[in-house]
């Protein structure tokens, strides 16, 4: 059930941005993750799986620094629409 609501959003992230954008990318990866997060719960031992999920998460890191340098304000709403990170509270 998850997986069809990602793959909807992700149709229609498809329509309104352009695949190359850093946010779509972030995206697409994200998904990535989830799904194969799932997947390694099933399957502990899959270690393949885990390698191609480290890469998948060190791409995402990338795309996530050179965001946060370019564009602040674009960064925090991806972060927040994604809920990928806890926003500190000072």
């Amino acid at each position: 059930m998850v997986k069809n609501s990602f793959i909807s959003v992700i149709s229609q992230k498809e329509n309104e941005e352009n695949r190359g954008s850093v946010e779509f990318q972030v995206f697409s990866f994200t998904t990535k993750i989830r799904r194969l997060t799932s997947h390694l719960e099933l399957h502990k031992k899959d270690y393949s799986s885990q390698r191609g999920l480290r890469k998948i998460l060190g791409k995402r890191q990338r795309l996530l620094a050179y965001l946060s340098k370019k564009n602040r304000g674009r960064y925090k709403e991806l972060i927040g629409e994604l809920e990928i990170r806890e926003i500190k509270t000072r």
